[in-house]
């Protein structure tokens, strides 16, 4: 899938963004990460959801899964490896950045390698959350240096599915009590990690959920609006979580714990996306359900919400992002635009 230049270049913004708020002084050389002489990197660690799943979920008793066409359209030459992408997705393009690896490859791959564990796994998986309802994260470690660095991509599903489209925690929370349990849930997984020894963590905000194609159809009207309800959770989790990971920061000093603030780029994507290369910003390219005994089917009754695949979308899937998983042909990373204090 071709994106015009602007979207790639936000693309590549963000994901040094993401390095450079756990790492200062980077410089980017040929699409290469260039790290000060006193500053190494040799393994990635990711924890999280589908945004980052590179295909555990494969190997998981799951119906969320994306090991069929047309996932995968755009990877080594069209095949889907259960990313939940066209292409590669965030991780990939970080350890590619880093020159580490790659691909950063899911942790219950049966052919991973002794050696891929002393660079880094995933051990995202596609709904996956902070609430203990969701499928778990799972941190199991057989090789943890604190000068790896790790990545948290996590909330959305809790949010969208486990909260909104679904009537369970609705009946015991509101939206507020509902976010403090997912404040404990991300807070205690990250002094889990610092316990093992991880020293840079970087944990992603909520996306705007509410402008999701799926839950402009779900939660949006008529008009399929952004949902607003959605969005307001999203927004209100976000203010906790990066209080927390102050709080966190101030408590563990020896370590880097960084929010990284996904909400507002992707948010004036939405909004604008003529401004980054796009022509719409309301629906995705597919719509596939996964179903019981394993059939792939259209979602016809939904196919009015994600139109047709096209390099002029955002929405690659019902939950992906674009920026999220740029072309293949990743253009040149360049320093961050925005500075950040840590």
């Amino acid at each position: 899938m071709q994106f015009k230049i602007s979207s790639r270049s936000l693309a590549s913004a963000m994901l040094l963004l993401s390095l450079s708020v756990l790492i200062t002084s980077l410089v980017a050389v040929d699409g290469r990460i260039i790290l000060p002489p006193n500053v190494t990197v040799p393994a990635v660690l990711g924890f999280g959801d589908s945004i980052i799943d590179p295909g555990n979920n494969n190997h998981l008793k799951t119906l969320i899964k994306s090991n069929f066409p047309p996932y995968g359209k755009d990877f080594n030459g069209g095949m889907p490896t259960g990313r939940f992408s066209n292409g590669r997705i965030p991780t990939d393009l970080l350890v590619d950045a880093l020159n580490i690896k790659k691909y950063l490859p899911a942790y219950l791959d049966p052919s991973l390698q002794p050696d891929d564990l002393l660079t880094g796994v995933s051990f995202a998986s596609g709904a996956s959350g902070f609430d203990p309802l969701t499928s778990k994260i799972v941190a199991v470690f057989l090789t943890i240096r604190s000068v790896a660095m790790y990545l948290i991509v996590a909330g959305s599903d809790d949010i969208a599915n486990t909260y909104f489209d679904t009537p369970f925690r609705r009946l015991e929370y509101d939206t507020n009590s509902y976010t403090d349990l997912m404040i404990n849930s991300a807070s205690s997984f990250i002094q889990d990690l610092y316990g093992l020894g991880a020293k840079r963590i970087g944990v992603f905000s909520a996306p705007p959920i509410g402008c999701v194609p799926s839950q402009r159809t779900l939660a949006g009207g008529l008009k399929r609006s952004c949902a607003g309800k959605y969005n307001n959770a999203a927004k209100l989790f976000n203010s906790k979580l990066s209080n927390a990971l102050h709080s966190l920061n101030s408590k563990f000093p020896d370590s880097r714990l960084v929010y990284i603030d996904i909400y507002e780029p992707l948010l004036d994507l939405i909004l604008n996306p003529h401004k980054h290369g796009f022509e719409v910003s309301d629906k995705g390219c597919c719509g596939t359900v996964s179903l019981i005994l394993g059939f792939r089917v259209w979602a016809l009754a939904f196919a009015f919400a994600y139109g047709v695949m096209s390099e002029k979308y955002e929405q690659w899937s019902m939950v992906e992002w674009a920026f999220f998983i740029p072309a293949p042909e990743i253009s040149p990373l360049s320093p961050p635009a925005i500075p950040v204090t840590l």
